[in-house]
């Protein structure tokens, strides 16, 4: 069978999607990174592998933050940014979507379509309030398995006001919550609400919403937050069954596209699972700009340098 890898490495999961020649997701995996986005991407790649023995790879899309470094692991045909891999994923799930909230591990967006084009995008990377990181260490910190950290939000009857604007006045407000006598469970359900209005002030503020929405990323998955998001909005949020591996959908389908007849795909085959892969960085001390430049070793061989400004290092590599 003839399918396309998408692969979306960031800082907390990494996801892979197998997308058929029509692009139907046959597969998909959610795994964590755990810090060690190389093992993680093997990992992924040999669990795939072993629940897919028939599968012949036709193109390979990276995404992510890690998307560069995984374009080098694993021969990558396309490398693309977050916002248009989650854009033509969103696209392929829903046709007609004009609005598309995204909350991953670390960061959160927003997309603006219209008619099949991305007219704006926003992206938050500074603060963690209501990203995924933040609420698992929330249902560590209650004692909470986070898969029923949204369950328990929808068993609220009054919920309380939390400041969301911030990971650290949201937990030491919840904190104070809690020393009064609040309930748990509206607590919770006060956070979902304030994280929600955190991200619509920030990165939602200026921005068109319109119907139909999308909520995807792995916070999709908490039914208090697409609840929430509803109710401040007055309109349904649809959750896409594949919502925590759109990114790795959008960047097969990506792949998709770039690999033609005459262009066939730089994949290296699964092989890679067994590769040895060592990086490192350093700091080039040939100009003032004093760039820090990553390089990656493959089997003992360097593989590829990125980071410098001039080109000195990224250029002098040949392609292994």
């Amino acid at each position: 069978m003839h399918v396309y890898l998408g692969i979306d490495v960031g800082s907390v999961s990494t996801n892979i999607a197998v997308l058929d020649e029509f692009g139907k997701v046959i597969d998909s995996l959610y795994i964590r990174t755990q810090g060690r986005p190389i093992e993680a991407v093997q990992n992924g790649l040999r669990q795939i592998k072993e629940r897919n023995p028939e599968i012949k790879v036709q193109g390979v899309g990276t995404t992510g933050s890690g998307r560069h470094l995984t374009g080098v692991i694993v021969g990558a045909d396309s490398i693309k940014n977050e916002i248009t891999a989650h854009a033509v994923a969103a696209m392929h799930i829903m046709p007609d979507v004009k609005t598309v909230l995204e909350i991953g591990g670390q960061d959160s967006k927003m997309i603006i379509i219209r008619n099949g084009v991305v007219t704006d995008f926003a992206m938050n990377t500074v603060c963690a309030a209501g990203t995924g990181s933040f609420l698992d260490q929330q249902a560590a910190r209650l004692n909470i398995g986070i898969e029923d950290f949204g369950d328990k939000a929808l068993e609220s009857t009054t919920p309380v006001r939390i400041a969301g604007r911030c990971a650290v006045f949201a937990e030491s407000d919840m904190i104070h919550k809690q020393q009064t006598g609040h309930v748990t469970s509206d607590i919770i359900n006060g956070l979902c609400q304030a994280l929600v209005r955190n991200y619509l002030n920030n990165i939602g503020k200026g921005k068109q919403i319109q119907s139909p929405i999308l909520f995807q990323g792995g916070v999709a998955a908490n039914k208090g937050i697409k609840r929430a998001f509803e109710e401040a909005l007055g309109c349904p949020v649809v959750v896409s069954p594949y919502h925590n591996v759109m990114g790795a959908i959008g960047s097969a389908l990506l792949a998709k596209e770039e690999v033609t007849q005459t262009k066939p795909t730089v994949f290296r085959g699964f092989d890679v699972i067994d590769f040895v892969y060592t990086p490192r960085s350093f700091e080039c001390s040939g100009c003032a700009n004093m760039c820090e430049v990553v390089e990656i070793k493959m089997n003992g061989n360097v593989a590829a340098r990125w980071g410098d400004q001039c080109g000195k290092w990224s250029n002098s590599v040949t392609v292994a």
